[in-house]
């Protein structure tokens, strides 16, 4: 189960006070859409005025002050002081109040002796003024009239570029953001919104790039680390996406798509206490997002506590009722507790809202198997596959089924398939070890040369994976960033009282650099009794090393890049807990993780609340 917030565009009009600017800040958190399976759910907020620094500071100065003297733009050109008209009218963008923002910025520039640059600032302002009113083709005709008048001012081509990202069209932005650049090449906001114009035209690589460029120039800015986080997801690289949104959520500890978006990498490395934390911080800042309620629900149910996942699903389905998915993942929640009668209400209800939903058809096939009727639920299978064979949900719930009816060898099958297509879907990796008590294939090939000592390289599609015999249940994911497959180079184990934290290190590509080719190096922390991936840590880059400095319960890792990351570590003794957590992870007993404070039974395996033992010949007699 996944949820993104997609990156926010730096805002349309770059000048604002700091007032605005928080305002317009906590505008756009509530403006994120999230993702759910494989489609994008887009939402843009084409303009906020009142938003100078919306996540990222764009460099361009704060509306002047009716006694402020010129100021000089980083992204442009000096900048005169405004007219009392264009005040007022930025005055009225910033309460919100549009269309009188509208008439102030008309009524400023109904003066004809304006000089060309101030005229074209306040086009660029009015213009922002109809991108918000959403009156494209008026936004349109000031933006390219405002061009003709100050060809020079970058900030122009910069609005202009969003509001054509805003529209689609994304090789037209692009052009807009490289005009920007060449004007002011150290315009972090324009670097910002070419990456994300990028990344809607698919092209990842090269938005991290660009949002490499504007981190450089503003290492703490949100927007640039989460866009570049959402990146590295895309391209399959959780670890490196949980240090970026890590970093972002470090620089704005309010910035609810942050959190929400590690907690996506977060689960799909099974750390799922630490992602049901961080949706706990987000819903704290955004509590009407169903987004975040679906996806916390989601955790609670894979780990076993259907209790929350059925609040979390209910309140998910308040504020978004016509989502048939939601309805389907709650009986899924109910069939896992036991409640047949409202499981199957819930996912006759999604079939009839979506008769394509292979997820639904799924999981009314599970939940007749949990009721011992298999035969029943095979008819809802054969649905499922013939809409969608290649869901791991739908291969996962098949699996169950050819398990309750005996049939294990193809249950094995299709919970691998499973695992093959969504590495990270703890059902199925439940499931598989629950029937073979093993969650990885000896019929998978390694890929010769790039193997260690016991260690060997898979490839699982795209991605690369190494794996040990001697520690079955652990599936490391070899993140590259850089060209050429992933070599493993060292293999260490610690010493006590860390003698269950492993080291494995491996080649992660080359890179151009400002000396030429770069090769790269990145080092997985490892914990083999719990078979977690701890975290992935750049290594090397050309001649830069890391420095790690090792306590008897912790790591605190100087990377190459600049971050500084610390890991608090599980050791050999039983009273201390068997996670491995990084420093900014809260507790389990911070008031975060279980945001309902109601106690629950610890639960089974197979997902179920545990029974109590009975205490009396009555209780197990009759209870």
């Amino acid at each position: 189960m996944e949820a993104r917030s997609t990156p926010l565009p730096s805002p349309l009009l770059s000048r604002a006070t700091p007032t605005a600017a928080r305002a317009g800040s906590a505008l756009a958190e509530r403006a994120h859409a999230g993702r759910f399976a494989k489609g994008w759910l887009k939402t843009f907020v084409p303009g906020l005025a009142a938003a100078a620094a919306l996540v990222l500071a764009t460099g361009i100065p704060a509306v002047a002050a009716p006694d402020a003297a010129p100021s000089q733009d980083t992204a442009g050109a000096a900048q005169p002081a405004a007219p009392v008209e264009a005040r007022q009218g930025g005055a009225a963008l910033v309460r919100g109040d549009t269309g009188q923002a509208v008439a102030h910025y008309s009524a400023a520039l109904a003066d004809t002796s304006l000089a060309n640059d101030r005229r074209a600032m306040v086009l660029n302002d009015r213009a922002v003024a109809y991108a918000r009113l959403g009156q494209t083709k008026q936004a349109f005709e000031d933006f390219n009239q405002a061009v003709q008048l100050f060809p020079e001012y970058a900030a122009l081509y910069n609005n202009r570029g969003n509001l054509l990202l805003a529209l689609g069209l994304m090789k037209e932005a692009v052009k807009d953001f490289d005009r920007a650049l060449v004007l002011a090449p150290g315009y972090a906001a324009a670097y910002n919104n070419r990456a994300g114009a990028r990344m809607k035209g698919g092209d990842s690589d090269g938005a991290i790039r660009d949002y490499t460029h504007a981190i450089r120039l503003l290492p703490n800015g949100a927007a640039p680390l989460s866009g570049r986080g959402l990146a590295h997801l895309e391209l399959g690289r959780p670890h490196a996406a949980i240090r970026d949104f890590s970093r972002a959520v470090n620089s704005d500890s309010s910035f609810a798509a942050g959190y929400r978006n590690r907690a996506e990498a977060k689960l799909s490395v099974g750390h799922y206490e630490e992602a049901i934390e961080d949706l706990s911080r987000a819903v704290a800042f955004d509590i009407n997002n169903a987004d975040i309620y679906r996806m916390r629900g989601w955790a609670y149910l894979v780990t076993g506590n259907t209790e929350a996942a059925i609040k979390d699903l209910s309140r998910a389905i308040e504020l978004k009722p016509n989502v048939a998915e939601l309805y389907a993942e709650r009986g899924l929640a109910h069939g896992r507790d036991g409640n047949t009668a409202e499981a199957l209400a819930d996912l006759g209800f999604a079939i009839e809202r979506d008769p394509r939903s292979s997820v639904a058809f799924a999981f009314r096939a599970f939940v007749h198997k949990e009721a011992n009727q298999a035969d029943v639920g095979m008819k809802d299978i054969a649905m499922a596959v013939k809409l969608a064979p290649d869901s791991p949900q739908v291969l996962w719930a098949k699996a169950e089924l050819e398990d309750a009816l005996g049939q294990r060898d193809l249950a094995l099958a299709d919970l691998r398939r499973a695992l093959y297509l969504d590495p990270g879907m703890k059902l199925a990796g439940d499931a598989l070890e629950r029937l073979d008590g093993d969650s990885t294939d000896d019929q998978e090939k390694p890929v010769p040369g790039l193997g260690i000592n016991d260690w060997q390289v898979v490839a699982r599609g795209k991605r690369y994976f190494a794996v040990n015999r001697a520690y079955r249940r652990l599936s490391v994911p070899l993140e590259t960033i850089g060209e050429g497959m992933p070599k493993l180079i060292s293999w260490e184990l610690r010493e006590a009282p860390l003698r269950n934290i492993g080291l494995l290190t491996f080649s992660g590509g080359t890179l151009k650099g400002e000396h030429g080719d770069e090769p790269t190096e990145f080092t997985a922390i490892l914990n083999v009794a719990t078979s977690t991936v701890v975290a992935i840590e750049p290594q090397r880059q050309g001649d830069k090393v890391s420095t790690w400095t090792w306590g008897d319960t912790k790591v605190t890792v100087a990377s190459v890049d600049g971050v500084t990351d610390e890991f608090q570590l599980a050791t050999e003794r039983p009273a201390v807990a068997s996670t491995s957590r990084r420093r900014y992870s809260a507790t389990r007993d911070d008031g975060w993780a279980d945001p309902w404070a109601e106690p629950r039974p610890r639960s089974r395996r197979d997902g179920r609340p545990a029974r109590h033992k009975p205490k009396t010949l009555f209780e197990l007699l009759f209870n």
